[in-house]
């Protein structure tokens, strides 16, 4: 692929080598380039194996840098749909050029690329720290991605066990009139974890290694007690953890682990007055060495556009929930 700048830097002419690639990074009926027009206000023509940009030059430059990143995916392997359209879009504004590299998770043939600076800088941390704390909205990959690098950890043999816990913190709702026995009522809590790993692999596979205790999910009670060593621990939702439940949690870090805590202040379901244990911990273990937090904002979020203007809403009134 060649790229050449117009001396006006106006507008920017790109040249593929790979014409059976096109349609995929065009998208049917060119939605790619339409998606990349309406985002960044520049017009994309293209002939045959090239494309010409044109508009203001900073949004023709990221332009540019998407279309690369996009096909330099391809190139690897990797699906390119509209939410990736979307993150590619992201990560160019933000000045990152995931043509060249960087963070990834790589299970089996499954490659998980970061869809914003924030998710790249959360891959590595989790890569390369002991203990990350990821704090921000829902939709930004918090949970996703630390049960993706859990699992990349455990199929190379770095890790003998993977344990997502949650707090089993009523959200409006009473445990106890809920049907069914106690791991009945708790099930519900746990569920986006099981889906997380099951969205990671085959079904079978989920089932088998829980069932021989190399995977475990379970409430954070069930930490009480413990020192977990050669395991990928993750606790989610750790914003509805009082302050003595955290202390607890991260104590129970053992040798050869890694732990991983992900949580939203704005969506505290702890009764009121009763200050969370991951606002605690953000405030006593900050600057300490080899722990990383990572904060996501609203301009993190991968899921679809709407449910970033829903936080932006919700923000604006002070009445998240």
């Amino acid at each position: 692929m060649n790229t050449v700048s117009r001396p006006d830097n106006a507008s920017v002419h790109i040249q593929f080598d790979d014409n059976s690639l096109l349609p995929l990074l065009f998208g049917a009926h060119d939605k790619h380039l339409a998606r990349i027009e309406q985002q960044l206000h520049v017009s994309l023509a293209s002939r045959g194996n090239h494309i010409t940009i044109a508009g203001p030059a900073d949004a023709a430059d990221t332009a540019r840098t998407a279309l690369r990143n996009l096909y330099k995916q391809l190139k690897n392997g990797e699906p390119v749909n509209e939410s990736v359209v979307d993150a590619s879009v992201r990560m160019a504004r933000e000045g990152t050029d995931t043509s060249t590299g960087g963070a990834r998770i790589q299970i089996h043939r499954k490659r998980i690329s970061p869809r914003s600076q924030a998710q790249e800088h959360y891959i590595d941390a989790i890569q390369n720290r002991d203990m990350v704390f990821a704090i921000g909205p829902a939709g930004t990959g918090k949970t996703y991605i630390a049960v993706c690098a859990a699992v990349e950890m455990f199929n190379a043999g770095k890790v003998d066990r993977i344990i997502l816990s949650r707090p089993a913190v009523e959200a409006g709702e009473r445990l106890g009139f809920l049907p069914g026995d106690m791991q009945e009522k708790i099930d519900p809590y746990l569920r986006p974890l099981f889906d997380a790993l099951h969205d990671t692999l085959p079904g079978d596979q989920v089932v088998r290694r829980i069932a021989s205790g190399e995977f475990e999910v379970a409430p954070l009670a069930f930490m009480r007690g413990r020192t977990l060593a050669n395991a990928f621990i993750i606790l989610d939702e750790a914003q509805n953890t009082t302050a003595t439940q955290m202390k607890m949690f991260l104590t129970r870090f053992g040798e050869n682990s890694r732990m991983v805590i992900t949580g939203d202040l704005s969506q505290v379901d702890l009764p009121t007055g009763t200050r969370p244990g991951l606002q605690d911990a953000v405030e006593k273990l900050d600057g300490v060495p080899g722990i990383e937090f990572i904060r996501f904002s609203d301009a993190d979020v991968v899921r679809p556009p709407i449910v970033a203007r829903i936080i932006k809403a919700y923000d604006k009134t002070g009445n998240r929930s």
